[in-house]
């Protein structure tokens, strides 16, 4: 048989290239092409006899369509972000860093899902089956009634997979998948770029929910081709940061629910347990607050969630101060910290400033620039914010505070942990249920701080 074609695939980007080259013309990396040949294995139709081109067919946007059924597994945080179940027929991608919990999150996730009827398979590629047995055990899941496998063989798992009738499949992990179609050592990016095709091919044309294992890179992205997140349905994240047991499932896209939901997980002995108030879990449980802190309410998804900004401003040991975030954004500590000094006269240029976001959570809406702003000038001035106060409003490079949206549900989750005064944006006050400080600029807010006038 005649031998096929070699093209060159950058293990990086994707890009296939018809030559070798020393560097990558598409992402300009070096020593990353690879030569793959591809050969159809015996038995496999010519792509020209393999599909038939059928005519279109045209619909308008006011068709009445079904919602598409869904498991509802038993967890009701990953529920949540998937958008109130898992759709059947859809593929959907996990990701995460080295040792954050994916493995025990979808054995938890299968398990309970069987317990409730559901029919499921855990195939892992990286684990002994005892490996899984163990895991499940610590756990407290041995009894679930979960098929076990351990494949990375393409061509057996679709086999054995349509040999069976199932609902939901975990692939563990997808890097360790090989198909005898491509010569290609497993990991490559064709090897996982043919793996998710013929996996989510099997989640449409069998009506089974997929869920894939993702590994990430150092820089945090999904190794292999970015073409396999925009096969699949759903691309979700799975986040913690070492030192704390908290664990955030983001979805980062879903073609059947919404991007901006949270699930909070708390990893202990025995697995995850999910967590029903997280701002209970990120807020100082006791004491009285010190300068530097404010607590931010804010909106992850569609629930409200509270969390302390704590701020310490210093004097610099060095000729160039220092400027340390943690779980917010590093440009818009610098917008406010600017805003600060040429507009409220705070002098904070030859300082060191540190800001951090208790509890490991990354915040990004605008709407904390306020609680970052009074958790510096509280700092700096050595003026304590109120035990009972939430902060929250974006600010302007004006110094102008801007409303921002929900803030009734903001005030109601506050109000409902106990916190009796709030300072935000004009017009706080007609949505709120008790008494609140509105400030249409952030010199107003520094000035209160600095008076400690909470009137």
């Amino acid at each position: 048989m005649a031998r096929d074609g070699a093209t060159y695939v950058c293990q990086s980007c994707g890009a296939v290239q018809s030559k070798w080259a020393g560097q990558c013309p598409a992402c300009n990396g070096w020593n990353c092409l690879v030569e793959e040949i591809q050969s159809r294995p015996p038995g496999a139709l010519a792509p020209s006899r393999a599909t038939k081109m059928r005519g279109l067919a045209f619909e308008t946007l006011d068709t009445q369509t079904i919602p598409p059924p869904r498991i509802m597994t038993g967890v009701d945080e990953f529920d949540r972000v998937c958008g109130g179940g898992v759709v059947r027929g859809s593929a959907l991608l996990l990701s995460g860093d080295p040792g954050v919990g994916k493995s025990t999150l979808l054995l938890q996730v299968c398990a309970q899902a069987a317990v409730n009827g559901a029919r499921c398979a855990y195939i892992s590629g990286e684990e002994a089956l005892d490996q899984v047995r163990g895991r499940a055990a610590r756990m407290g899941l041995a009894q679930a009634p979960v098929q076990l496998a351990a494949e990375t063989a393409l061509r057996g798992i679709i086999d054995g997979l349509k040999r069976e009738t199932f609902d939901l499949v975990v692939i563990d992990s997808i890097q360790t998948l090989w198909s005898d179609a491509h010569e290609a050592g497993p990991g490559s990016v064709t090897q996982v770029r043919a793996a998710a095709g013929e996996l989510v091919r099997l989640a449409k044309t069998r009506g089974v929910a997929v869920i894939l294992v993702g590994h990430v890179t150092k820089d945090g992205q999904i190794a292999g081709p970015r073409v396999v997140e925009h096969m699949v349905d759903a691309v979700l994240s799975f986040e913690g940061e070492r030192g704390y047991p908290f664990r955030i499932l983001r979805a980062a896209k879903n073609r059947f629910g919404a991007t901006d939901e949270i699930g909070v997980f708390e990893m202990g002995d025995s697995g995850l347990r999910e967590v029903k108030n997280p701002s209970a879990l990120f807020l100082n449980s006791g004491g009285e607050r010190a300068p530097g802190a404010a607590v931010f309410a804010g909106i992850e998804g569609s629930r409200p969630v509270l969390v302390e900004f704590q701020a310490l401003v210093a004097p610099s040991a060095y000729g160039t101060p220092r400027r340390a975030v943690v779980g917010w954004d590093s440009g818009r500590l610098a917008m406010v910290l600017a805003v600060l000094e040429s507009r409220c006269g705070l002098g904070l240029g030859a300082r060191d400033v540190y800001l951090n976001v208790a509890g490991g959570l990354r915040i990004s809406e605008p709407a904390a620039d306020l609680a970052a702003a009074a958790a510096l000038a509280s700092s700096a001035l050595d003026v304590a914010l109120p035990q009972d106060c939430v902060v929250f409003g974006e600010v302007s490079l004006s110094g102008e505070v801007r409303q921002v949206s929900r803030m009734e549900s903001r005030l109601k989750e506050a109000a409902k942990l106990g916190f009796s005064r709030a300072v935000g944006p004009m017009g706080i006050a007609d949505v709120s249920p008790f008494p609140v400080s509105g400030v249409g600029r952030l010199v107003d807010a520094v000035r209160r701080i600095g008076e400690n006038d909470w009137t």
